[in-house]
């Protein structure tokens, strides 16, 4: 059976053949960016958390009443929802007290507002303060090796070994009535108790992150073009090592805010600021407390705060696990 061949087409001097344009190469953080934007739960929370620091920064304009100041001819008695009747005149519902009011006639819902301020300095400074510890120790421990790898991590495991809560108990109870405890209604000794045990996660994943990246190849190039410690740690190493560490202080802030709302129900975290125009007034925790006490009278004043935590908690979890997803090397195509 004969074969026929056909003769391929002549390329004449006009023509050119085909080629796919290559798709031009995107940044991992443009990649990234571009993943994060497809979850959307992770959209959500980043919105809602957006919306959280516009409450708390605005809160003296968004607050219909101030925080600490007491309506009295509401004294007393706990004016109940907005959307709640009773036969008492008093303690019936009003739009000018959406939430209701507690027994010293404080508007409920002015104080969730200025407690946002709290929850949020409370996530976000003590994961601020946990990075500067734990990402420096991290790196120099997984770069140096041998020996300072050992005493480092060493120290990291002794403190890893601490139960957190109780280190929070003891230091609170501790320093609660010092001039360091009295610093910002307890807020700067909350700051260094939530701190100085959590920072041992972060140096043990940035130790695991240095010591992949340091065998990688760019970095070997750097060293042998005479680059030293110093900058292939915060040129080569610490950028390919944002991914994780971002994620973790994602993961930190909900954390801090649960310990403060606990610490705060025990009666040993934030102190409420009763004086008129106080930034720090109070806090979800100090809420959860005094509803407690009254929630059968006034059930708002626990519901209102116990939602806004887990609210605040659920959204930083989804925008960390977002990021995760996001932020996956393996992604990277």
């Amino acid at each position: 059976m004969s074969s026929i061949l056909v003769p391929a087409a002549p390329i004449t001097a006009g023509s050119e053949p085909t080629l796919a344009r290559a798709r031009p190469s995107r940044s991992l953080w443009r990649n990234a960016w571009r993943r994060l934007r497809q979850n959307k739960m992770a959209m959500v929370s980043l919105g809602y958390l957006a919306f959280l620091a516009v409450v708390a920064l605005a809160a003296p304009a968004i607050a219909p009443h101030n925080p600490v100041q007491s309506d009295v001819r509401a004294a007393g008695q706990f004016r109940k929802a907005a959307w709640y009747d009773d036969a008492n005149p008093q303690r019936t519902g009003s739009w000018d007290y959406p939430l209701g009011t507690d027994s010293i006639g404080r508007d409920v819902f002015s104080r969730l507002i200025y407690g946002t301020r709290v929850s949020l300095v409370v996530g976000f400074i003590p994961m601020a303060v946990i990075l500067l510890i734990g990402v420096p120790l991290g790196l120099a421990a997984g770069y140096a090796g041998g020996g300072v790898d050992s005493v480092l991590m060493r120290i990291t495991d002794v403190v890893y070994a601490f139960p957190a809560l109780l280190f929070f108990i003891i230091v609170q109870v501790s320093l609660r009535e010092t001039a360091l405890g009295g610093l910002l209604n307890g807020l700067v000794l909350l700051f260094i108790t939530l701190s100085i045990v959590n920072w041992t996660g972060v140096a043990r994943l940035v130790r695991g992150e240095t010591l992949a990246l340091k065998e990688k190849e760019f970095v070997e190039a750097a060293r042998s073009n005479g680059a030293g410690a110093g900058r292939i740690i915060l040129r080569h190493i610490l950028p390919n090592a944002l991914g994780p560490i971002i994620v973790a202080g994602a993961f930190i802030v909900p954390g801090a805010i649960i310990s403060e709302a606990v610490l705060s129900y025990l009666g040993i975290g934030v102190r409420p600021d009763v004086s008129l125009g106080a930034p720090f007034p109070t806090s979800w925790g100090n809420m959860i407390l005094d509803g407690s006490k009254s929630w059968q009278s006034q059930s708002w004043m626990l519901i209102a705060p116990s939602l806004a935590v887990a609210l605040i908690t659920l959204a930083f979890t989804f925008l960390g696990d977002g990021l995760r997803d996001a932020l996956d090397p393996r992604e990277n195509t």
